[in-house]
């Protein structure tokens, strides 16, 4: 028996087909019949074959690799987002590259680590947050699109939830629960997804006719809730309609008001953002936006083929998951 690795041509000899009918089956969107293609594919699976991808990647120019910058595997959010460009970029037969940087919010640190490989696309959950960035990242003229981001460029795209609008409805929804005295419990400040959480809560309220909301930082940590959940137990009247710019931080707000004595929904109520598995549990039933991250992926993922110019930003309208932390 030979050692060397089984090639197309012992399959094409094992399928009775040619070696150019091999080709075409392990090429996504290539023209070959149903039946073909699994004759070939028994033949690869007896043999143990498995495609060179080099060949092709060198006559087209093109690697067919999109890198997937990731960090902030603190927060769920990111780990479920991973998971749904993993499975998007599979379907659509695209390969994977992995870069895991330090930050949990921004692309800033990506910019070094991209220039050493070639890829065809980035996309990210992670957002571009200044100018500087956005051009660095053009620089490498291939397209890269964001979740959430606050800059788009003609090779940087975004697609973001609407933001805004959830904060907007929150307030209306607590306000409708009976909320008299509101909080909203921030994220980092450089966070644009956070600021118009907040800008959409203040502008309903507003538009009620009420007061500004009781506004503490954040920084989208459990441990960042806590502290925040502490500093409205030592007020007088502590706010009875809490906005967090996302779920980690209001799991954290529940267990420092518990702590403390405080029941919800009986004493407060609360809303978060991004319908974390834990938001589910239980022991929080935490009312939450969900992002619908399987959508905004998919987007992102169409607007990796989308021509240089093309429509930069789109948005996807998040869902309220209505739980009994904010019934009345």
């Amino acid at each position: 028996m030979s050692d060397r690795p089984p090639t197309s041509r012992d399959v094409a000899r094992r399928a009775g087909v040619s070696q150019s009918a091999v080709s075409r089956a392990f090429t996504p969107g290539a023209s070959i019949s149903p039946e073909m293609r699994e004759r070939i594919e028994h033949a690869a699976t007896a043999l143990n074959y498995r495609p060179n991808l080099l060949p092709g990647m060198m006559l087209k120019g093109r690697t067919g690799i999109v890198a997937v910058v990731v960090g902030g595997f603190y927060n769920p959010f990111y780990a479920m987002t991973l998971e749904a460009f993993t499975r998007a970029l599979t379907a659509a037969g695209r390969q994977i590259m992995l870069i895991q940087i330090e930050s949990d919010r921004a692309l800033d640190d990506a910019v070094g680590r991209l220039a050493g490989y070639r890829v065809d696309g980035v996309v990210s959950a992670l957002s571009v947050q200044s100018q500087s960035v956005a051009d660095a990242l053009s620089a490498y003229r291939v397209p890269i699109v964001t979740l959430n981001s606050a800059i788009e460029t003609e090779w940087v795209r975004s697609v973001r939830s609407d933001n805004r609008a959830a904060g907007m409805q929150a307030a209306r929804l607590l306000h409708a629960r009976g909320g008299t005295r509101f909080a909203y419990v921030a994220g980092p400040i450089d966070s644009i997804a956070q600021v118009e959480r907040g800008i959409g809560f203040r502008e309903a309220l507003a538009a009620l006719g009420l007061p500004p909301p009781l506004e503490l930082p954040g920084d989208y940590h459990h441990a960042g809730g806590l502290a925040a959940g502490r500093d409205l137990l030592a007020r007088g009247s502590p706010p009875d309609a809490i906005f967090c710019a996302n779920d980690l931080t209001a799991l954290g707000v529940i267990d420092a008001l518990r702590a403390g004595g405080r029941a919800c929904p009986a004493d407060f109520r609360i809303i978060g953002y991004d319908n974390i598995e834990a938001a589910s549990w239980p022991g929080y039933a935490l009312a939450t936006f969900d992002q619908r991250v399987d959508e905004m992926v998919a987007l992102a993922v169409a607007m990796l083929c989308d021509p240089p110019g093309g429509d930069a930003l789109r948005t996807v309208q998040p869902r309220l998951v209505d739980r009994a932390s904010a019934a009345c």
